[in-house]
């Protein structure tokens, strides 16, 4: 029994300090919005989009996790990364010239 309240409060204190960086982040942006994505055996990435259009992500060990982190952090969750979420996204120089390279075989990004 012990083991199993062990790993409970392990992921309950990685969810908070999760729940703590999202809140940093959105106040750091004028508010923020998330979608929580599964990422297979490593766990969910949170995408965070700010207000200003600035933007990041945090890996959570487990959905559940990412799930709890961002419901105590209380910002708004979307389902999708698409529309009027994912168009709220700034992207700048550096951004479109590295997808441009991945896309079209420009140099190496290692």
């Amino acid at each position: 029994m012990a083991d199993t309240q062990q790993v409970d409060a392990k992921a309950e204190r990685k969810a908070a300090r999760l729940a703590q960086q999202i809140s940093t982040f959105a106040k750091a942006h004028g508010g923020a919005e998330g979608q929580v994505a599964y990422i297979g055996e490593r766990g969910a990435r949170i995408v965070l989009v700010g207000e200003d259009g600035g933007w990041g992500d945090l890996v959570a060990p487990s959905y559940e996790i990412a799930q709890q982190a961002v419901e105590k952090s209380g910002i708004t969750v979307h389902e999708d990364f698409d529309g009027e979420f994912a168009a709220k996204v700034t992207t700048g120089t550096y951004e479109w010239k590295r997808m441009a390279g991945i896309q079209v075989g420009g140099p190496s990004n290692g």
